[in-house]
């Protein structure tokens, strides 16, 4: 079975120069733009968990404002959510969400993006539509990025450097949640009674130190029982018996 892996190698063929581009592309316009950011979270949710192969993972999903500067299309307020799955063990992970630039002028720009998390910074791809709604936005973006605190030194464009890949495997989490006790229950007579355990229908549980008193002052050997028992620091325990009693 293939475990959680995150795979260092080259994001080339995702960082190339970036583009805002018209529809279809062909015989059309083409220009480069370039621009930069920085957004802190003003909205962001945390959680962790152990993957089953014992990685640590935080997914974080978080709302960050700040501003953004360049060209006029990636100039203005910016807005970005972003939901980003870590391995903090290995410090490497994906980030993922959408990132609005209210422009003068215009329809706001706005993009998809999927960038690769290593070390504390990220790079990738971001793809959407620049203030002229006629024109696509393809765009390198990379950021120093925290989870907790946002998005510092950002850049759309302008010579990006190359990142890492990244590989999901199959392992999940592990739940955190306490196991719940196993639990059996038996009726018949009872076999086998000591201060220790009692034995029914061939089902054995042992005898807390505060019910052995009154369990042998009611009931004896052969005496007819319903019992209930659970798994308790490794030792199957009774939680509660019934029936007549013969003394």
């Amino acid at each position: 079975m293939r475990r959680l892996t995150f795979i260092a190698a080259g994001l080339a063929a995702l960082l190339v120069t970036s583009i805002a581009v018209a529809h279809g592309f062909g015989g059309k316009s083409a220009k480069a733009v370039t621009g930069g950011f920085s957004a802190t979270g003003s909205s962001v949710s945390t959680k962790t968990c152990t993957t089953t192969d014992g990685k640590s993972i935080t997914i974080t999903n978080g709302r960050y404002t700040g501003a953004a500067t360049g060209d006029p299309d990636l100039t203005g307020a910016i807005t970005l959510s972003a939901r980003s799955v870590i391995n903090t063990t290995d410090n490497v992970g994906l980030v993922e969400g959408q990132l609005r630039i209210d422009v003068s002028g215009g329809h706001d720009t706005f993009a998809n993006y999927s960038a690769v998390y290593s070390g504390g910074n990220i790079a990738g791809l971001a793809v959407g539509a620049a203030r002229n709604s006629d024109s696509r936005l393809v765009a390198n973006l990379s950021a120093g990025f925290n989870p907790s605190t946002g998005f510092t030194g950002g850049k759309l464009g302008g010579g990006t450097a190359g990142g890492n890949a990244v590989e999901l495997g199959p392992a999940k989490c592990a739940s955190n949640n306490s196991p719940k006790p196993e639990k059996s229950e038996a009726r018949g007579t009872i076999s086998a009674l000591d201060s220790k355990t009692i034995t029914v229908a061939g089902l054995q549980c042992a005898l807390a130190p505060s019910d052995s008193a009154a369990v042998n002052a009611k009931y004896k050997q052969g005496d007819w029982v319903q019992i209930h028992c659970s798994l308790q620091n490794g030792l199957n325990t009774l939680d509660h018996i019934s029936g007549h009693g013969g003394h």
